[in-house]
């Protein structure tokens, strides 16, 4: 009975799915280097602790070479999860490890939109009766504000803070943010809110039609969705492990 009592539980192995961005490089790699330096200079912090796959499986490049631009990615906050297209001869422990099979998105855009600096306004969508009369000082929380629908292939990233976008999202569009999404419209495409480990974040649209929601990692397709819920106002947001959606009619 000892035995039984004190055997440890074998360790549970899980599968889950972890969107990543995908950088092709080309030849000459120094003029390709630049080309990222402008790239990212659009958004501060584009590339800060988002996971990157470098595809080399269009250049002719060798051992040296990769390892070399490995380095200078590094150097630039661009951490290189995996690699694609290598041959097994050109990794070792000092590389990353070799990935395949990812499945493509749309391409990705770093936000061009300044950080909103309006002063602020109250939320539609939170009830008047928890805002305070006279509100505490708080901490000014980043955020950009879009003021245009965001069409199919579009991806807009903000890392820092809040997203609200001042229209709809179609279908093949994703808005990813560190913090909350709020679409004054229809939200058709795919919203990732909490991508920077915020589990708070939440997912606020006028009408839901989306194709994906995730909240700090967890995500729900819309195969997962609730059939009642299409089409309504609601908000998405995590209990643990657990999506909750509350209608905002």
């Amino acid at each position: 009975m000892t035995d039984v009592l004190t055997k440890p539980r074998p360790i549970r192995l899980k599968g889950r799915s972890y969107l990543a961005l995908t950088l092709t490089p080309e030849l000459p790699i120094e003029d390709w280097l630049v080309r990222l330096d402008d790239l990212a200079a659009l958004s501060a912090g584009f590339f800060l602790r988002r996971p990157v796959v470098l595809d080399i499986a269009g250049i002719d490049i060798d051992r040296a070479e990769l390892r070399d631009l490995v380095g200078k990615l590094t150097a630039r906050n661009v951490r290189i999860m995996g690699i694609e297209g290598a041959r097994a001869s050109m990794l070792g422990a000092d590389l990353p490890p070799a990935m395949s099979g990812g499945r493509e998105t749309s391409d990705v855009e770093p936000p061009r939109t300044e950080p909103a600096q309006e002063s602020p306004t109250r939320d539609p969508l939170v009830p008047e009766s928890i805002i305070p009369s006279d509100p505490l000082p708080a901490k000014s929380i980043p955020s950009i504000i879009v003021t245009q629908p965001v069409r199919s292939g579009q991806s807009l990233f903000f890392p820092d803070g809040d997203v609200t976008i001042i229209g709809s999202v179609a279908s093949g569009a994703e808005i990813v943010a560190g913090g909350s999404i709020h679409v004054y419209g229809t939200l058709r495409g795919r919203a990732l809110a909490g991508t920077m480990g915020n589990a708070s974040a939440r997912i606020f649209c006028s009408k839901l039609e989306a194709e994906l929601l995730a909240i700090d990692g967890f995500y729900k397709t819309a195969e997962d969705m609730e059939p009642g819920l299409r089409g309504k106002a609601v908000q998405i947001w995590l209990e643990g492990e657990t999506f909750k959606v509350g209608s905002l009619a």
